[in-house]
């Protein structure tokens, strides 16, 4: 489990196993102390943080972020051409993001906004969010840690001129959110919309 998720996990259990202690006074403490066990069972489950099989592909660009692919889409950034890929993070996937390729990063920039839901396209732009610009080997990209209606919290570990491998883990969503990955001309596309991708495993482009 996430490190980060110890605090969010260990109250809802201390209390749920202090009811189930009074149960044998109060019948209600039983449903309570139930209640509070499952919530902090389910956020053991959320912030779970599995290992990965890193591809060994030098041109790799791996995914992000577990999820499924909304859409993949021309977009500009900076004035240079290129595509956008766009991931949907049920509440049920990992939320631990992980670095799509091995570079330095150039920029963390946090953007306050909205918290539209995150399948709305407006929620790449409008809602609250994080930048990571990250210089490769071959070309500069950027990524995108999006904030969602349920999850209002996005955490990047990283800072300015650190260095990254290809899958290594760089922050985490909190319950539910969007990841897009920027990539410039010259890239070739290997995801497609529906499809179901895992961070740091799944291949999603390639550098030609």
């Amino acid at each position: 489990m996430v490190r980060d998720g110890y605090k969010f996990a260990i109250p809802p259990l201390v209390l749920g196993l202090v009811a189930l202690g009074f149960g044998w006074r109060w019948s209600g403490a039983v449903l309570i102390g139930a209640i509070f066990v499952l919530l902090g069972a389910f956020v053991v489950y959320f912030f779970r943080d599995p290992e990965r099989r890193i591809p060994g592909d030098a041109a790799a660009i791996v995914s992000p972020a577990d999820g499924r692919v909304m859409e993949v889409v021309e977009e500009e950034l900076d004035g240079r051409r290129g595509r956008r890929i766009s991931i949907f993070l049920a509440i049920w996937n990992v939320h631990v993001n992980r670095a799509p390729a091995s570079g330095r990063i150039e920029r963390v920039e946090h953007r306050c906004g909205k918290f539209y839901a995150a399948m709305r396209s407006r929620a790449s732009v409008e809602n609250e969010q994080n930048l990571i610009y990250l210089a490769t080997e071959r070309g500069e990209i950027m990524f995108k840690q999006i904030a969602g209606w349920v999850a209002r919290r996005v955490v990047c570990w990283k800072r300015p001129a650190d260095t990254v491998t290809i899958g290594e883990r760089f922050g985490l969503i909190r319950f539910g959110s969007r990841m897009d990955l920027w990539l410039p001309e010259g890239v070739e596309i290997l995801a497609a919309p529906g499809q179901h991708v895992s961070g740091g495993a799944s291949i999603v482009a390639r550098w030609k």
